[in-house]
């Protein structure tokens, strides 16, 4: 099966669409559709949201395991992800392969989606930063055996991704304004990003 080139434009065109169809999350009947459970909101305007056997098992609604990632708040929130998806999407399709790329974004999505939620209990979530830190992930792992610069990225990268998930956590980066952040997200994608690296390198590299 031939898969297209550019798999990462798609993603962000998708990215930017809902989110200004969806006014930057703000219009509940748009981003319904992608949250990661049903949600719904009542004639009285109550918001009510669908379990996890009620999405999944009772309605077979397995889009959503990934559809977050396409949910952004903010311009800022958008424009940030948008760029690593472009930066690291072209560097795995080119040095890796596309079906790599894909696979890395469909495993770190449902994977952060995932966690997220199980540590929230909230669907009220979205953006692409979790697949980006599967994207890092994935890289760093892959990065510390090669013996060239395998995709043209700086170490402090990796350090800074780290640290930021680490300020996360402990709340440094609300302090300074950056709104809630999906910090089980981005552990989810960075876990899962650095165990396909290792399944990869290990078990599939030769297939590719």
């Amino acid at each position: 099966m031939n898969i297209p080139n550019n798999l990462y434009i798609p993603i962000i065109l998708i990215a930017i669409a809902i989110a200004v169809f969806s006014n930057f999350g703000s219009t509940v009947a748009v981003i319904e559709h992608f949250t990661f459970t049903k949600i719904s909101i009542s004639s009285s305007g109550f918001l009510y949201t669908s379990s996890l056997d009620q999405t999944f098992f009772e309605e077979n609604q397995w889009w959503r395991l990934i559809s977050p990632i396409f949910i952004h708040f903010s311009v800022a929130h958008l424009a940030f992800n948008c760029l690593w998806i472009y930066v690291l999407g072209e560097k795995i399709e080119k040095v890796d392969s596309k079906k790599i790329f894909i696979s890395v974004i469909i495993i770190s999505s449902i994977c952060s989606n995932f966690l997220q939620y199980y540590w929230t209990s909230s669907s009220l979530f979205g953006g692409l930063s979790g697949v980006i830190y599967g994207l890092l992930g994935f890289c760093m792992i892959l990065e510390m055996e090669s013996k060239y610069d395998r995709y043209g990225l700086p170490p402090a990268l990796y350090l800074f991704m780290i640290a930021w998930l680490i300020l996360g956590f402990i709340g440094v980066l609300d302090l300074f304004g950056f709104g809630k952040v999906a910090n089980f997200a981005h552990l989810g994608g960075l876990v899962s990003g650095i165990m396909f690296a290792m399944i990869y390198k290990n078990f599939m590299k030769k297939f590719y």
